[in-house]
């Protein structure tokens, strides 16, 4: 009897984890694709990370640094509606330096940084539209 409850919450949590991983791997999709073209016909090459969070009506924050002379595009996406997404960067005293809920919520930002500066960047969902959910940002630069 133990085992089969034990076996049974060990296929529970796997089913769960899986469902989460397969959310994500989606969204990914969806986030990489901002930063291959845009409206105007620029693409941008992704710095090689993944910021990926499971939210539950919370924030996750990650640290970067912006370097001078780069032309950046952030990018972010929490499902298939482009505005549950919401990234806010910051520098490292915590004054705003943009977020996207003064635009609409938009998927991406392309900004010009002229000197270098480590930043962070939180991300959050939109809790008017989704309260929990995976949310998966990149930052590129132009090619």
């Amino acid at each position: 009897m133990k085992k089969g409850i034990i076996l049974g919450l060990i296929f529970a949590a796997f089913t769960v984890f899986s469902t989460k991983a397969q959310d994500c791997d989606s969204i990914y999709r969806v986030v990489e694709s901002y930063l291959v073209t845009s409206d105007d016909g620029r693409s941008f090459v992704s710095d090689g990370q993944v910021y990926t969070a499971f939210l539950d009506n919370e924030k996750a924050e990650f640290n970067t640094t912006l370097y001078g002379n780069t032309v950046y595009r952030i990018a972010a996406s929490a499902g298939t509606k482009d505005d549950y997404a919401i990234f806010t960067i910051k520098d490292m005293e915590d004054n705003v330096l943009f977020t996207n809920k003064d635009q609409l919520n938009s998927p991406y930002w392309d900004f010009k940084v002229q000197n270098s500066i480590p930043v962070k960047v939180q991300t959050e969902l939109d809790t008017n539209k989704k309260i929990t959910g995976c949310i998966v940002m990149m930052i590129g630069f132009l090619k």
